[in-house]
């Protein structure tokens, strides 16, 4: 799905008996029997337009104050959602949904087929500009609207009345189930969007919902918001919380002092914290299909040049990277895709698509590279900045980048800066092309390899270091046409691919993330899933009230 952000580091603070009271207590209000989560975030929210969003924190508040024809429930399995049946011919081209007539917006519209004819038309048509306008790929005349040839309204999504939807394949997608769980297939309520303009999904009140919560009290730039019970939600009486308190804190150190004190009850921890609390109660580990990587900008001079990138690569000590700043919580990366995403014969993607020597540590090799690439470009030293967050553990991660890539090539050789700047900042740094090299994260829209390796195609917006391999575009093509329906061909096609992107070094992977969390015992059913969306709260209650 998605944009991420990097795991956290910081600075520890002691286990203390306020710590060990905490753990026991809930943030449930007693006084007025309201069930009450409150939830440490570390960047702030983005966007609340579903067509233009393409980060974890946006989508997470999308995915629980909106709903779409399915809804992605434990185990990353579908389940209904504003669709109560799905109907699928014999030849897997034409999806028929039933809608269920009792859903409503929270300005009390009904939700009605009209509304995701609309949302898809509006988020594919290149006036918007969204970025993930590429998942729509397979759905008919989808690619033609893109690139400008055909209209949005030729796209193959039909209204059969107002709880009747008709969607038209032009080939078969494997995963298509799976997109309609995720955000940007969501419905939009066009009387909003029309009425709201430029304004629409810049603030909680900007923007109706037909989700489980409503946002509220979000200005566009302010670091606290939260969700409150949707009474409009035709499935309101399986939601058990009646608000979800939302706080940036970009320090883990504040953020586990608030969840000492009881004033959250659920947090991501540094390096450090996590050595320190591993084992107590309430701890645990989130593994992700997340992986963090460097995006080189390759319209940039020194980084067209092979060897340079792969003197990069070769430079950086996975392990010692994940030790040092990640407290060995994460994995160094095998490459792009994430592990235990995919497998086929009982062998993982990541094991099948393995090129060791893109992602091996050797100072020795990274540095006659890089002599090499410089002879090549005819320059004696290069300078660049390395892009990332202003948290604790993106700070410790351009360092950590700059201090090797320094100590391997000598400082007579390079100059490497750091660049530390607000998240929603790196977004559009990134996505502008704004940039020397950004560490980058990506979280799978859903579990198949081509949620990762879709973005490496030459066109594709979210390719900001503009890396580019014919035989990789022709191998992605093949996947999701002629060898779509034959899994063995498709399989090949996306290890192939793959292979390529890391033999080229089209982006050096770092690390896939496993993020540890302080979570409180009394916060239950709190569904989470490694790939797309990962929070889902529409169950979730404090226990003991």
């Amino acid at each position: 799905m998605k944009l991420a952000k990097l795991a956290k580091a910081g600075a520890v603070v002691a286990l203390s008996a306020v710590f060990l009271a905490a753990c026991g207590k809930s943030s449930d209000d007693g006084a007025s029997g309201k069930q009450v989560l409150n939830w440490s975030e570390t960047a702030e929210l983005p966007s609340m337009d579903l067509s233009k969003s393409t980060d974890a924190v946006s989508f997470a508040q999308i995915n629980n104050s909106m709903e779409g024809l399915l809804r992605i429930g434990k185990n990353s399995k579908t389940e209904p959602g504003i669709a109560k049946k799905t109907e699928v011919s014999d030849d897997g081209l034409t999806y028929t949904f039933t809608l269920r007539d009792n859903a409503k917006w929270s300005n009390g519209d009904k939700v009605t087929a009209k509304d995701f004819v609309y949302s898809w038309q509006r988020t594919i048509d290149p006036k918007t500009g969204s970025q993930y306008a590429y998942l729509f790929d397979g759905i008919t005349n989808a690619n033609d609207i893109i690139d400008g040839k055909k209209q949005p309204s030729e796209l193959g999504i039909k209204a059969d009345g107002d709880y009747k939807l008709v969607v038209t394949l032009e080939k078969q997608v494997p995963y298509f189930k799976l997109l309609m769980g995720f955000p940007i297939f969501f419905p939009q309520n066009q009387k909003a969007v029309e009425e709201f303009g430029d304004k629409y999904g810049t603030a909680s009140k900007y923007a109706v919902y037909n989700g489980p919560f409503v946002l509220e009290g979000w200005t566009g730039s302010n670091l606290s918001w939260k969700l409150k019970k949707n009474d409009n939600y035709w499935d309101k009486s399986k939601v058990k919380l009646d608000e979800i308190n939302y706080k940036v804190n970009k320090s883990t150190t504040t953020a586990y002092n608030l969840y000492q004190s009881g004033k959250v009850d659920a947090t991501v921890l540094s390096s450090e914290q996590a050595r320190q609390l591993k084992g107590q109660t309430g701890y645990l580990e989130r593994k992700e299909a997340t992986t963090a990587y460097l995006q080189l900008n390759q319209t940039k001079e020194e980084f067209k040049n092979l060897k340079i990138r792969q003197a990069i690569s070769k430079a950086i000590d996975r392990d010692q990277f994940v030790k040092q700043v990640l407290a060995g919580s994460s994995t160094p990366a095998k490459g792009f895709v994430s592990s235990g995403l995919a497998e086929r014969d009982g062998k993982d993607f990541v094991d099948a698509a393995y090129v060791k020597s893109a992602v091996d540590y050797d100072e020795k090799d990274a540095k006659k590279l890089f002599e090499e690439g410089l002879k090549e470009l005819g320059k004696d030293k290069i300078e660049f900045s390395v892009l990332s967050d202003d948290t604790d553990g993106a700070k410790k991660s351009t360092e950590f980048l700059q201090s090797a890539l320094t100590d391997a090539f000598g400082s007579d050789k390079v100059k490497v800066n750091v660049s530390n700047v607000p998240f929603k900042t790196r977004l559009a740094r990134a996505t502008s092309g704004d940039f020397d090299v950004v560490i980058s994260l990506w979280n799978a829209d859903f579990a198949d390899p081509i949620s990762f390796l879709d973005l490496m195609t030459s066109d594709n917006s979210l390719n900001a270091g503009k890396w580019k391999n014919e035989e990789y575009d022709r191998l992605i093509e093949a996947s999701k046409t002629t060898d779509a329906s034959d899994p063995a061909k498709r399989w090949d096609d996306l290890v192939q691919a793959e292979k390529i992107l890391m033999n080229d070094e089209g982006v050096v992977p770092l690390y896939q993330r496993t993020q540890a969390w302080m979570l409180k015992p009394s916060v239950k059913n709190v569904i989470y899933n490694s790939s797309g969306v990962n929070y889902n709260f529409k169950e979730a209650y404090i226990s003991g009230n």
